[in-house]
């Protein structure tokens, strides 16, 4: 995990969002290999280990009909910088996304399990949303996170402007306009 993350992730308990604070025990660059994210708040510690940040149990990874260039496209983004969470399946995409999105960082949220993270990515296991509200460039969730409390919030999670690729049905939500439906999938300006 990126010790930068650190500064987008949220305790996934139902409370207030609130910063986390990151005591790495071990570190490979700016890489945490392991340690623990203490919350504020609740007191909740998780722990990183092998530099997998696990707040929780991950729902089964399922298929995805998205591919690397469909999302690379439908995201719209110019330029390198910032993270892009992929939620489930979609984050066996990352290696594909990193040689055509070059720059952007990702948040591999309960990836398949084949997936350790890199020097582009960062895994992260929950049983809810781990990320803070506002604060990714875009984010692309996969059909086995089409559940929509799972959806919500990732809509939630993207900068304003910037957009959503989705696997499922999109909830209503206050800002949020889908731009183009088709096979299943939308994409959303949030």
């Amino acid at each position: 995990m990126f010790i930068e993350l650190t500064d987008h992730l949220r305790c996934t308990e139902p409370h207030d969002e609130a910063f986390l604070v990151l005591l790495p025990d071990a570190l490979e660059g700016r890489r945490v290999l392991s340690g623990v994210l203490g919350c504020p708040v609740c007191n909740r510690e998780v722990r990183i280990e092998d530099g997998i940040a696990t707040f929780g149990a991950a729902p089964p990874a399922g298929p995805t009909a998205l591919t690397a260039e469909a999302i690379a496209a439908l995201l719209g983004l110019d330029g390198p910088g910032g993270y892009v969470a992929l939620l489930g399946s979609a984050g066996g995409l990352a290696d594909a996304l990193t040689a055509l999105m070059p720059g952007i960082r990702w948040v591999l949220v309960n990836p398949p399990e084949t997936h350790i993270g890199s020097d582009w990515a960062s895994v992260v296991r929950a049983d809810r949303m781990p990320i803070k509200q506002r604060s990714m460039r875009g984010v692309v969730v996969s059909a086995d996170h089409g559940a929509p409390t799972w959806v919500d919030a990732a809509l939630g999670a993207v900068l304003p402007g910037n957009r959503a690729v989705v696997e499922a049905p999109v909830p209503d939500r206050v800002g949020a306009q889908v731009l183009a439906q088709a096979g299943g999938v939308s994409v959303v300006r949030v």
